[in-house]
């Protein structure tokens, strides 16, 4: 090689070499490297908290995002028994032993063959605005709030010294008052009636004709007065203690809303993952996405990019200011060539709307400033052969 054709080259390789360096930062990625993120945390004025994730932060996480269960939010139950309402219907059937003669005229009247005595059953009766029906004889009762057998006893002390040794039995014909009502995603939204029985939760959706998604993609939510509470049907089914026994007013909503989180980086692939409303694990998640890449990964810098409640922030011990929604911007670190990580990591529950990142080691990136380097490089040495 002559002297021109040597400093040729050696002009070329300089000349590549500072290219390269110059736009390194170019390089073909997936995103920033293990370094980018962790000097997050050593900005003081970034809004970003970097935290790294051992056995106090995840038993902390835990006990934030632990679910309310409904035999614990909804423990006191009232003992099932129906009380009449404002438009319930009853019908009231009066029996008289002979000779019997207050109801004699009534519309409806049946005869005992053996006993001769006689049953009346009076015109069905609405329950008023004011809580009252209206008994031939006796005048306006009120029967707000009471149950069947209070409302015979009434009737009968009010007939003693009128009918000839009266007996009183009230039936519920319409149950307009005491119900349920049950929406989202069912075969039926409708209201459900209450019984003396006690329906429970599965019970309404049961008879709303089931639900109309898989049931590991429902959430069933409890709306109870002031109180409000959401389980996955899935928990609901397996754990007989949250079938709680509905109450007069109660809002059943059969929920579909997918859940998902976003995979990024050095996984077998990057795309939108969906879960089940009962949540899943980090790790779970990772393998869903293929795991981390042999040739790409860097197994210290798998990272969790969340948006947290500030009480979460809080908790964590993290001086980050909420943004206008009062979410903090947080980054979830593991190091996943420490063995105890991934005992952590089956912890760490995924919430929804969450991004899984997983940054290329520093041998990946060497490997593509080199190939660069040789595709630079090659055509130099081509040229250099042939003026040769």
């Amino acid at each position: 090689m002559n002297k021109l054709h040597r400093n040729t080259l050696i002009c070329g390789m300089f000349l590549t070499t500072t290219l390269i360096s110059g736009c390194a930062g170019y390089l073909p990625g997936a995103g920033p490297d293990t370094k980018k993120v962790q000097e997050l945390a050593t900005v003081p004025s970034t809004a970003i908290a970097v935290v790294s994730v051992d056995a106090q932060v995840n038993s902390k996480l835990q006990q934030q995002f632990r679910q309310q269960q409904f035999a614990e939010i909804f423990a006191k139950t009232k003992t099932p028994h129906y009380q009449i309402g404002k438009g319930d219907v009853l019908e009231v059937s009066i029996w008289e032993a002979p000779p019997a003669s207050l109801f004699g005229g009534a519309i409806s009247e049946t005869r005992n063959a053996m006993g001769g005595a006689r049953a009346t059953t009076l015109p069905d009766q609405m329950v008023s605005h004011q809580g009252n029906i209206r008994i031939p004889f006796v005048g306006a009762i009120s029967v707000l709030g009471k149950t069947q057998a209070d409302i015979e006893w009434l009737i009968t002390e009010k007939l003693k010294h009128k009918a000839n040794q009266p007996q009183v039995m009230v039936r519920v014909k319409n149950n307009n008052s005491s119900n349920v009502t049950v929406v989202g995603e069912v075969s039926s939204s409708r209201l459900i009636p209450l019984s003396s029985k006690g329906e429970r939760l599965l019970d309404a959706l049961a008879l709303s004709g089931g639900v109309r998604q898989p049931v590991n993609k429902i959430t069933v939510q409890l709306t109870r007065e002031q109180q409000v509470a959401s389980m996955p049907l899935a928990d609901i089914i397996r754990d007989p203690r949250q079938n709680v026994t509905l109450q007069t007013g109660d809002v059943v909503t059969a929920l579909h809303a997918p859940l998902s989180l976003t995979v990024l980086g050095a996984t077998g692939k990057n795309e939108e993952l969906n879960f089940e409303v009962q949540g899943i694990s980090l790790v779970q998640a990772l393998a869903r996405a293929g795991g981390l890449q042999d040739n790409r990964a860097d197994k210290q810098g798998v990272f969790l990019f969340r948006f947290e409640d500030a009480n979460v922030a809080s908790v964590l011990g993290l001086t980050q200011t909420a943004n206008a929604e009062g979410k903090v911007p947080v980054v979830y670190r593991l190091d996943m060539s420490d063995p105890a990580v991934f005992f952590h990591a089956q912890n760490f529950r995924m919430q929804d709307k969450d991004v899984l990142y997983v940054s290329n080691a520093s041998a990946a990136e060497l490997q593509k400033f080199l190939n660069v380097l040789l595709s630079a490089f090659y055509p130099l040495l081509n040229a250099v052969s042939v003026t040769r």
